[in-house]
């Protein structure tokens, strides 16, 4: 019995966390579409846009990369929130990076339906969380 007592120890604290990590990802769903110039909701629910689908899963997939590095090193609870914040701020900053050097025309290519586009802002958005979630190992 005292087995099992041990290893549920630390469920309120994985419950917490994942609570948290659960709203961050809301969060970082509403702070994306404000900095996107498209409705990434509307291109994949409606149109069946798969540019956008694409784009706005490797986002999300980016987003959650920082955000479990922030939950695995963080020293308590507001930490992790605080690290939460700064993950959201490099992942929209990401998009920015690659809308305003690399690809300007991003968010119409998006529009547009170019998948190639997607994979583009998919890669990019990956790539910025696999930093950010390394910069997070302090």
């Amino acid at each position: 019995m005292e087995l099992i007592t041990q290893s549920m120890a630390g469920l309120l604290n994985f419950a917490l966390y994942f609570a948290v990590s659960i709203v961050y990802l809301f969060v970082f769903k509403v702070v994306y579409a404000m900095v996107t110039p498209h409705d990434e909701w509307r291109l994949v629910k409606q149109e069946k846009n798969v540019a956008a689908a694409i784009g706005f899963g490797g986002a999300m997939v980016g987003f959650s990369l920082a955000l479990a590095s922030a939950a695995s090193n963080s020293l308590g609870l507001i930490d992790f929130t605080l690290w939460g914040i700064v993950a959201v701020i490099a992942q929209s900053l990401a998009f920015a990076l690659l809308r305003f050097s690399f690809m300007p025309k991003i968010a119409e290519r998006i529009n547009n339906n170019e998948v190639s586009a997607g994979v583009m802002l998919a890669a990019m958005s990956v790539a910025v969380g696999i930093l950010n979630a390394a910069c997070m190992t302090y």
